[in-house]
């Protein structure tokens, strides 16, 4: 054991308790009670990576071609880790930043974390945090306790033999509390570069250096990281796919891999653009991609019966015999209608599919009693609110239009969301309440394949709202044409990548005088 802490350079502190254990050790009998616990407490402080660090490679173009390599689209993350890389490149090293990867399921927020590593040529080493309740799972058992042993970080410091790894901690936003402690609170020292200089195990009971540790962590939900978590951490979002990248990420990625781990080869089957196409929009809309796998090792299962059994010897997958391979399509249209009537405005919403559609209907109902506004399909409470507001914004507007126009004064009115199974919550529908509403009382159809969403206030002002990039995808996916966005939200759009804005009107809105002006222009 004297011999393996050799060539390491383990501090002062920590050497002379090594020192004082190894001493104690030789003095005790194989049959003491102490024998094996100390043995194992030497054993794991004289096998630690003490000052051992891997060679890093913080060539940019090396980094660049891996992370293209890995993952197609998503340049705007991949953009914040190349300037992350650069940095490091200048400094000589990288650490002091704990990089947060946010996003819906699927998208590739862990095999990020596996492409960084090969990029820098570090030792990778994941492990989740789901449902994790207790806090010796990151800084071990103290001694005392029969079987203890120190947290994952220690273990994997140990096994990787290297003190400059890559540690992805996964599913961070679901870490739970108990009796046993709060993990999350645990993680604060972990994940500050000011304190993991000094990391202590419960276990070891000396300080360990994790300071040249690269942590990054995942999340489905930023909401639910405790707040001096997400301080220490910069939240890098990861949006999701667009259809065309789901098409390139098939065609080079998901369809070569199945066919390979199916056994069969290229000639034996083809599968139609037509197919992949048809596959994304009716069968996998969600924001990740591994929907879309899961559907093409499906249909490569089907093709190996059929090739197999002799019923055919080559099989081609068009978007005419899809539903033979993976059944009936999911998804229907987002389109209701392909031109609104009046009383119907056209919004968006954002979901974890990546965004869709979302239709505000108003009517008269004529058998109500007094006049006022009823609301259906599931609203949550911020929603009801929104009602009650873009109500009194249309009444207020109506009378600076027309003032001899009693409408809302005489009617009383059903404002509908359709699919009201699934719950609806968020204020952004607030400027397609006001229009549906006004559309209504002026007998007025809303300008066709025009789509709009916005928090309006009382005095009419347009506020910006989230998921700018997830709207627009839903937005373009229904055959939208014009969007109305809020005024804050120019930016967000304006970042959007080219292929995303491609063929779409916005109109910046202030104000909901300039929302009414896109939504019925004079003619």
């Amino acid at each position: 054991m004297a011999n393996w802490v050799a060539g390491k350079e383990i501090p002062a502190s920590s050497l002379e308790v090594i020192e004082e254990e190894l001493g104690k050790f030789s003095t005790l009998e194989k049959s003491s009670s102490e024998y094996n616990t100390t043995r194992k407490y030497l054993e794991w402080l004289t096998g630690l990576p003490w000052g051992l660090y891997g060679k890093e490679n913080l060539d940019i173009i090396n980094a660049e071609k891996i992370l293209d390599e890995d993952h197609y689209g998503l340049k705007d993350v991949k953009e914040r880790i190349l300037e992350f890389v650069s940095v490091g490149t200048l400094k000589g090293n990288i650490q002091g930043k704990i990089l947060c990867f946010v996003g819906p399921p699927g998208v590739g927020k862990t095999s990020i974390g596996k492409s960084i590593a090969r990029a820098l040529n570090r030792e990778f080493f994941r492990f989740s945090v789901g449902g994790m309740t207790e806090v010796a799972e990151f800084k071990g058992h103290r001694r005392t306790y029969v079987g203890a042993m120190p947290g994952k970080l220690i273990q994997c410091l140990k096994g990787l033999k290297t003190s400059n790894p890559v540690i992805l901690i996964d599913e961070i936003d679901k870490m739970g509390t108990s009796h046993y402690g709060d993990p999350a609170s645990a993680l604060l020292e972990v994940l500050d570069p000011e304190q993991n200089g000094a990391f202590l195990d419960h276990y070891l009971d000396v300080p360990y250096d994790l300071s040249k540790v690269l942590f990054l962590c995942t999340a489905n939900l930023k909401e639910t990281i405790p707040g001096p978590l997400i301080d220490r951490m910069e939240v890098i979002k990861v949006a999701g796919y667009i259809t065309d990248e789901k098409i390139h990420i098939a065609n080079d990625y998901l369809i070569p891999t199945a066919r390979d781990e199916s056994g069969l080869k290229k000639a034996q089957v083809k599968i139609d653009q037509s197919a992949v196409k048809h596959l994304i929009q009716d069968y996998c809309r969600e924001a990740g991609v591994r929907n879309l796998q899961k559907h093409v090792e499906k249909i490569f299962r089907k093709v190996a019966y059929k090739v197999v059994t002799g019923e055919k010897k080559v099989v081609t997958v068009t978007d005419k015999n899809l539903e033979e391979f993976v059944g009936k399509p999911v998804f229907n249209s987002d389109r209701y209608y392909d031109k609104t009537p009046v009383g119907v405005v056209t919004g968006l919403a954002w979901t974890s599919m990546g965004g869709a559609t979302l239709y505000i209907e108003s009517g008269l109902a004529k058998s109500a009693g007094k006049p006022g506004l009823h609301r259906t399909g599931q609203m949550g409470s911020v929603m009801k609110e929104s009602t009650e507001i873009s109500f009194t914004v249309a009444k207020n507007f109506l009378e600076q239009l027309d003032s001899g126009n009693r409408f809302f004064e005489t009617s009383a009115i059903h404002m509908h969301l359709p699919e009201g199974a699934t719950p609806k919550d968020g204020p952004s529908a607030g400027v397609g309440m006001v229009t549906s509403l006004l559309s209504l009382a002026t007998g007025k159809p809303v300008k066709p394949n025009l789509a709009m969403t916005g928090e309006v206030t009382l005095t009419g002002k347009v506020l910006p709202i989230g998921g700018v990039k997830e709207k627009t995808i839903g937005a373009r996916r229904s055959g939208i044409k014009h969007m109305c966005l809020p005024l804050p939200n120019k930016r967000d759009f304006e970042e959007l990548p080219l292929n995303l804005k491609k063929g779409l009107t916005v109109t910046y809105c202030e104000d909901y005088m300039d929302v009414y002006k896109a939504a019925f222009p004079e003619k």
